[in-house]
């Protein structure tokens, strides 16, 4: 299974502030506060974000692409 196909199953094509914070494994206010402060790691996920209403998402296959969740040929099974 491919990791696009993995997040796509489990999160959908919009992730939420709380499903973004499970797949960093933080806390959902650590990753508001991180968002919001001019770290490498907030610039790629700006890009990322959608608002519908008041509500924060973020598209999912951007994310991967953003954080570089490819897995490495070391590091497969």
């Amino acid at each position: 299974m491919k990791v696009e196909d993995y997040l796509v199953d489990r999160f959908g094509l919009l992730m939420s502030i709380t499903d973004l914070a499970d797949l960093l494994g933080r806390s959902p206010d650590g990753v508001r506060v991180s968002l919001y402060s001019d770290t490498e790691v907030s610039r790629k996920l700006k890009p990322t974000m959608v608002k519908v209403g008041r509500r924060v998402y973020f598209r999912t296959l951007q994310v991967k692409d953003a954080l570089d969740l490819e897995p490495s040929e070391y590091g497969a099974c």
